[in-house]
């Protein structure tokens, strides 16, 4: 049986991955905003750098997962603050996102990889698949937002 979501943010918490905290939902809009302006300038980047593409597309990605962390009263607090967001974005989203989460997570790794060694290629295929993944993420999510807090008008 998988525990329940308050259980797995108790532990976690309890091992300083995540730390209750008062969020407004200012922060999460802005996040969201923000999110939505990487996503274009993503776009408008991809036949000038693929690596300025894709590190936007990511970051579209994690700015989204972080708004659903922040949405639960909690943030991430550990030296691994990308990863715990998509292992807790994978928690509150469900089984529906599994495969969204793994390719986010995968984009993880090959944004970290390409940051720290410059000599890695990184193709145009990669970055249009970063950009159509996180396209994908984001109205997912959005439409995840809107069933969830319809009393709230987190996209306008």
């Amino acid at each position: 049986m998988k525990e329940s979501l308050g259980n797995y943010f108790r532990k976690l918490e309890s091992s300083g991955l995540l730390k209750k905290e008062r969020i407004g939902i200012d922060q999460v809009k802005a996040l969201l905003q923000s999110a939505s302006r990487n996503i274009l300038a993503s776009e408008k980047n991809l036949s000038i750098d693929e690596e300025a593409c894709y590190t936007l597309a990511y970051n579209a990605m994690l700015k989204t997962a972080r708004a659903l962390v922040f949405l639960k009263g909690f943030r991430p607090t550990d030296g691994q603050q990308h990863k715990t967001t998509i292992e807790v974005a994978g928690e509150i989203l469900g089984k529906d996102f599994s495969e969204l989460i793994q390719m986010f997570d995968k984009m993880r790794k090959k944004r970290n990889q390409f940051t720290y060694d410059p000599m890695l290629p990184l193709s145009l295929t990669e970055a249009k698949s970063a950009l159509r993944t996180a396209g994908d993420f984001h109205r997912k999510v959005k439409s995840f937002l809107d069933k969830k807090y319809p009393q709230i008008k987190l996209f306008e």
